[in-house]
């Protein structure tokens, strides 16, 4: 996969000790997994001071984020994606024409755009290349997002700038790209995969100051083990998140069960 990020801060994506050049990010960008692509949005500008904000029509606090230079630079790093051309397969030669990079998909951050979640994390990982756009200060010039594909929020709060998402957003989306995590399971059994929250885990000492792990977890009883998670998830989103229990991946006779078990408080 392929992502470029678009912002008036590029540095914050890069260098060692970026959150996107270490752990997993870091392994999957060295392996050819993600390559990550940070463009200054500056370098599309055309006065001495390079200037991508001004003063917003009908006065008001703040400064917003210039159209042109957006229209600009996604006109340049779009031109030569774009659909293969299945009606002119061959070139003057004859020979086969080579296809041209898959069209990105251009994403912009707003508190009005779609709430981000593992569902959205997951369609954007079947893309295979994204470009997103970071905006600073009040935010952009409404007619940039005539160029977006789709609109992100990460939730009802106010950022500086929508650097920080965009890199909860790469960091959500690397991580389920094959290859990216030593253990592939690991992208499946985990929370809001099939829209619960994840199981409590433990690991050594089986008793710390009288807190002790579950027997269920040392019985070896790989069955049990299976059927003591499950319960536990439903539970635990029964418990702090459920809202998410209405779209959730469990059967009635489980909806049932929770009922009758958050009925008894246990």
């Amino acid at each position: 996969m392929k992502i470029q990020t678009l912002s008036v801060f590029p540095q914050v994506f890069e260098g060692a000790n970026s959150p996107l050049g270490v752990s997993i990010i870091g392994r999957a960008r060295s392996r050819g997994i993600l390559e990550l692509v940070n463009h200054d949005l500056r370098d599309w500008t055309h006065d001495r001071h390079r200037t991508t904000d001004d003063q917003p029509f009908g006065g008001g606090q703040g400064l917003l984020m210039k159209v042109e230079p957006v229209f600009e630079a996604l006109d340049e790093l779009t031109l030569s994606s774009g659909p293969s051309e299945p009606d002119d397969p061959t070139n003057s030669s004859g020979l086969a024409k080579p296809p041209k990079p898959p069209k990105p998909e251009i994403i912009f951050f707003a508190p009005f755009g779609d709430r981000f979640d593992q569902k959205a994390a997951q369609s954007l990982a079947a893309s295979k290349h994204l470009i997103m756009v970071c905006g600073r200060y009040e935010g952009f010039d409404e007619r940039v997002y005539h160029r977006a594909d789709r609109i992100i929020s990460l939730g009802d709060f106010i950022l500086t700038g929508a650097e920080l998402a965009a890199m909860c957003v790469i960091d959500a989306v690397c991580r389920l790209l094959p290859g990216a995590l030593r253990d592939e399971r690991s992208s499946v059994d985990e929370s809001f995969t099939d829209g619960l929250l994840e199981y409590p885990q433990y690991t050594r000492p089986a008793d710390f100051q009288g807190w002790k792990v579950p027997d269920v977890l040392l019985s070896g009883n790989h069955a049990l083990i299976d059927k003591w998670r499950r319960e536990q998830s439903i539970i635990r989103t029964a418990q702090l998140r459920p809202d998410l229990l209405e779209s959730a991946k469990i059967s009635e006779a489980e909806r049932v069960w929770v009922d009758e078990y958050l009925k008894r408080g246990l």
